[in-house]
């Protein structure tokens, strides 16, 4: 049963593709949700029609079901809030804007940009704060008229108080910005076109939002944020001010903050290179969080039943793909083998897979993953370590042939070959004492006798478990591949 008391929303624009930083702002909003049986409203914030798309938006709703956020209102659910779309709500945000108006909150600002930008250099030079001076915040209606003839269609500016706002943060505590820090700003274009400053409170606000967990980014518009809500709750469009937590930046290489820039920051490169959506929200809940001091490893299910934002820390988390991706290897090491299987078959067919359908065997593939399974950090390795088992020849790195065939290699190949045509091919340990004793006669121990063989049967140095591989190809075919390494070798 969720509980009224917390309501939270994740509210992206739908432009270009999701990034990581998206991501955590979605998972710390879900946990704290699903912590307190509260309700996540999913909302999508599309009035930017020259840089929203479609295609953009499913993108969102698609991550969303792949990383396995569910939601309680919003697109394709619906709720008593509805539509969940800006793009839908104009008629709303005009009705609220001429409310403020009405009431004093809000005035016509008709100044130029190329005045403003002006009285800007200005306050500059002479070292006060260069935001809008209030010239048009006491117009009488002649000065209003004057501007009108002019031509001039202004735009809607909210007034701010001329106080100190101070409110406590769930991340950051207690903050205070006094007036000339926050001077008015705009909230509805001379188009008519409402801004973000007006749409995101006020869909807050008519969602009945408790709580707002966000960017470290959006920290210094919050003041702007409470002073508008004051004006909503004495309209009664807002029952209250929900509480604020201002989630740390991600910081990307050069400890800049990660960008959508970055190619590291694109949800899609982790989908497509195989993250587990489990490994990738680990991961991602640690830049600023954590379930304990000695413990990288967990389950969504241990982090929203341990989930507080005011745990959260409010430092820049670095993100280190390094780190994220041994933590996926540890979540891949965690599936049961049928789960794992599964999960590889995407790469084990076209496009990613370079083998013809029909080469495939399954019953290979199923005695091979086991082994795959624990030497993987992501998903889409599987298709270069099994590739040996479904290809006709194998796929011979160059760098690996010169690697690993040294002078010599051709003798201890027909040595090895010998071995192994006599070996007892139903145990991986006969193929193993087969190579061992091959080395042995050439003076090599195992980890260099076994180097030729793995890449004349694998095309490459390293790999999986060679005999438990070499087991799982077959006598006839390792034995051809090998007979195949010594002719190139003659050669």
């Amino acid at each position: 049963m969720a509980n009224a008391t917390v309501r939270v929303r994740f509210c992206p624009s739908p432009t270009g593709n999701p990034h990581v930083g998206l991501v955590r702002t979605a998972l710390f909003n879900w946990a704290f949700a699903r912590h307190n049986e509260g309700t996540l409203v999913f909302r999508i914030e599309d009035t930017d029609a020259a840089r929203d798309s479609e295609e953009s938006y499913n993108q969102l709703l698609d991550s969303m079901r792949w990383l396995g956020f569910d939601w309680d209102e919003g697109p394709e659910i619906g709720g008593p809030h509805a539509p969940y779309r800006q793009s839908q709500r104009m008629d709303i945000y005009k009705d609220v804007a001429q409310k403020l108006l009405d009431a004093g909150h809000a005035y016509h600002c008709y100044c130029s940009t190329e005045e403003l930008d002006s009285r800007r250099e200005a306050a500059r030079a002479a070292g006060k704060p260069s935001g809008y001076d209030g010239h048009c915040r006491d117009l009488t209606d002649e000065q209003k008229a004057a501007y009108v003839a002019e031509g001039r269609t202004p735009i809607v500016r909210f007034r701010m108080p001329d106080e100190a706002i101070t409110f406590t943060d769930l991340v950051r505590g207690e903050i205070t910005y006094l007036p000339e820090n926050v001077p008015d700003y705009g909230i509805v274009r001379a188009n008519g076109a409402p801004l973000y400053t007006l749409v995101n409170p006020v869909d807050d606000a008519l969602m009945e939002i408790t709580h707002v967990l966000r960017g470290e980014d959006l920290l210094s518009s919050t003041p702007r944020q409470i002073a508008l809500y004051k004006a909503l709750i004495e309209l009664r469009i807002a029952k209250e001010t929900p509480a604020f937590g201002h989630l740390p930046y991600v910081m990307g290489e050069g400890n800049k903050k990660l960008s959508k820039r970055d190619p590291e920051s694109s949800l899609n490169l982790y989908r497509e290179r195989g993250f587990l959506p489990e490994g990738l929200l680990n991961y991602l809940s640690l830049l600023g969080w954590s379930l304990s001091a000695d413990r990288d490893i967990f389950s969504i299910e241990e982090m929203v039943a341990a989930f507080d934002v005011t745990d959260v820390n409010p430092n820049p988390a670095r993100f280190d793909l390094k780190k994220c991706e041994a933590i996926n290897a540890d979540h891949i090491r965690l599936l049961d083998v049928k789960d794992f299987t599964e999960r590889c078959a995407p790469w084990l067919r076209a496009p990613f897979a370079p083998w013809a359908p029909e080469n495939f065997d399954e019953a290979k593939w199923q005695a091979i993953a086991p082994y795959a399974q624990s030497r993987m950090k992501v998903l889409s390795e599987i298709t270069d370590n099994v590739d040996f088992l479904f290809l006709p020849e194998p796929a011979v790195d160059e760098a690996s042939w010169t690697k690993a065939m040294k002078e010599g290699s051709d003798a201890l190949l027909r040595t090895a070959r010998e071995k192994l045509d006599a070996a007892d091919w139903s145990s991986p340990e006969s193929l193993k004492e087969a190579v061992l004793a091959a080395g042995e006669e050439h003076g090599l121990k195992l980890g260099k006798a076994q180097a030729p063989v793995r890449v004349a049967v694998t095309g490459r140095t390293v790999g999986l478990p060679l005999f438990e591989s070499l087991q799982i190809l077959g006598k006839e075919k390792t034995l051809a591949r090998v007979d195949a390494a010594l002719e190139r070798l003659a050669a």
